[in-house]
């Protein structure tokens, strides 16, 4: 389960960087999930539920943000936003939007990225 590892890589790294900064408490995550990360979004969601129990992000707000898939064309030098078949999740087919071709170069949207961390410090007085 591919999801495992990310929703224990994406605790690390906010857990980490929580500590790094003193907090007492970690309200609110905002994660950048790519529509080629090859990533289940509600069972990601779900595992990250169950893996933040017992810890300074249990009662945190998680937020999830698409990315597009973005591509370069080698047909016809197009450049943007992807046409992706997503009869497969996955294994989508990334395809020109202008000429269909699938000789395309992903250039965005494989990435999943924390965004945003917004925690809680201890008062200082």
């Amino acid at each position: 389960m591919h999801e495992l590892s990310m929703a224990q890589g994406i605790i690390n790294a906010v857990l980490e960087t929580a500590e790094t900064n003193n907090a007492t408490e970690v309200t609110e995550v905002t994660i950048e999930v790519g529509r080629l990360a090859m990533i289940n979004p509600e069972q990601l969601q779900f595992i990250l539920g169950v893996l933040i129990e017992n810890t300074i992000m249990e009662d945190a707000k998680v937020n999830f943000e698409e990315i597009p898939a973005e591509i370069e064309c080698h047909d016809c030098d197009f450049q943007g936003e992807a046409v992706l078949d997503d009869s497969d999740h996955y294994a989508p087919l990334v395809k020109c939007p202008k000429c269909d071709s699938l000789s395309v170069e992903v250039l965005n949207g494989k990435d999943i990225v924390v965004k945003n961390i917004v925690i809680e410090k201890p008062d200082d007085t």
